[in-house]
């Protein structure tokens, strides 16, 4: 059980559904109709005039926004830890939505992918003004920010760059960066798992037209059979793997990076699967989305936000440190006022860091 006492007032709880129009038909079949959490402020209620400033959480991959409300052992879900903070007055009333973008793949990277589905618009055209529509919220970018761990803040920062005109500001925390670093090493652990639901055995030497035709496949990025299979028995499974949990999280990788309507299952990896050599057209495509190499792009819309917050640990596991030192650099060069903080921990389990970045944002948006 939890072991903190709450003698200071409470939120409350709402849960909306929304009908998905961006989300109806995706590439997945994942549902379109789908329920949205809302943490309302002590006090919402009760006083039936006052419009609030709105906090939206990204959850991490493999996460839900239904989930960051869950009971935790030792430790504040995300209600108890804003009740407090509202209450010792380190953030003031706020409301709090938290979407639920979960995938078949296991979640995504808030963008729009046309192997994964329109999570961009789902969010910006969609949520955003359905939960503005609801509830008494200060209805415009500058009152409004996004926040998130991970895959989460990977979200929050790509939201920053492309939408200045919904955010007025976001928090990093530890979100993926330099993805030479945190994804193309994992590459190998992925291509053995994948490896297991290969139906012939590699050879060099040439065969049958069918294995040639299986070969140009794989060369270029493209499934053989092997990953329709690997995610087939995946999802009939109610247990995965560690290994198994991140070839899922490659391929969900590769299908919001690199998507292809005309690819088997609509997607490309970037790595040869027999060979494990790296498909350098397709790498460019990943590179392409990673922040490191966006911020020149977009430096002049992180300019308009009100407030950027980047947060890594000094012994993250993914070593996502090495690619948040890199954006907050690069981010100086181009002007771009922001807050970077490192600190003494990994990538697992960092919501009390929450009572750092969260003020830092509600006096952003205030």
């Amino acid at each position: 059980m939890s072991l903190r006492k709450r003698s200071h007032p409470r939120g409350e709880l709402v849960r909306l559904e929304h009908v998905s129009k961006v989300l109806k038909n995706n590439p997945l079949k994942d549902p379109y109709r789908r329920e949205i959490l809302v943490w309302l402020p002590p006090g919402y209620s009760s006083n039936t005039t006052q419009r609030y400033p709105v906090f939206y959480d990204l959850a991490g991959f493999t996460g839900s926004g239904p989930a960051r409300l869950n009971w935790k052992p030792f430790g504040e879900n995300m209600a108890e830890r804003l009740e407090r903070l509202v209450h010792e007055k380190k953030i003031g009333p706020v409301i709090v939505v938290f979407p639920d973008c979960f995938t078949s793949l296991g979640g995504n990277q808030y963008i729009n992918s046309s192997a994964l589905g329109r999570y961009d618009d789902y969010l910006n055209l969609e949520i955003v003004p359905f939960v503005d529509g609801m509830l008494r919220t200060k209805s415009s970018a500058k009152h409004r920010a996004c926040f998130g761990k991970s895959s989460g803040g990977y979200g929050a920062m790509v939201q920053g760059m492309n939408h200045p005109d919904v955010w007025g500001a976001i928090a990093n925390l530890s979100g993926d960066a330099y993805f030479d670093f945190i994804y193309r090493r994992d590459w190998p652990n992925t291509l053995d798992a994948l490896a297991k639901y290969r139906v012939v055995s590699y050879s060099p030497k040439e065969g049958s037209k069918s294995e040639q035709g299986r070969r140009e496949l794989v060369k270029h990025g493209m499934d053989d059979g092997r990953i329709k299979r690997f995610l087939k028995a995946t999802w009939s499974r109610e247990k995965v793997s560690s290994s198994e949990g991140h070839c899922l999280m490659n391929l969900c990788m590769a299908a919001t990076y690199d998507p292809d309507p005309k690819a088997p299952l609509g997607f490309r990896v970037p790595f040869d699967m027999d060979t494990g050599e790296l498909i350098e057209a397709r790498w460019k495509r990943w590179l392409a989305h990673d922040p490191i190499n966006l911020v020149k792009r977009f430096g002049s819309h992180l300019k308009k936000l009100q407030g950027i917050w980047i947060e890594c640990g000094t012994r993250d596991q993914y070593f996502i440190h090495y690619g948040s030192r890199i954006l907050s650099e690069r981010l100086h060069d181009l002007g771009v006022a922001h807050v970077y903080e490192e600190f003494d921990d990994n990538h697992s389990d960092l919501d009390y860091r929450l009572d750092r970045s969260l003020p830092f944002l509600f006096k952003a948006i205030s």
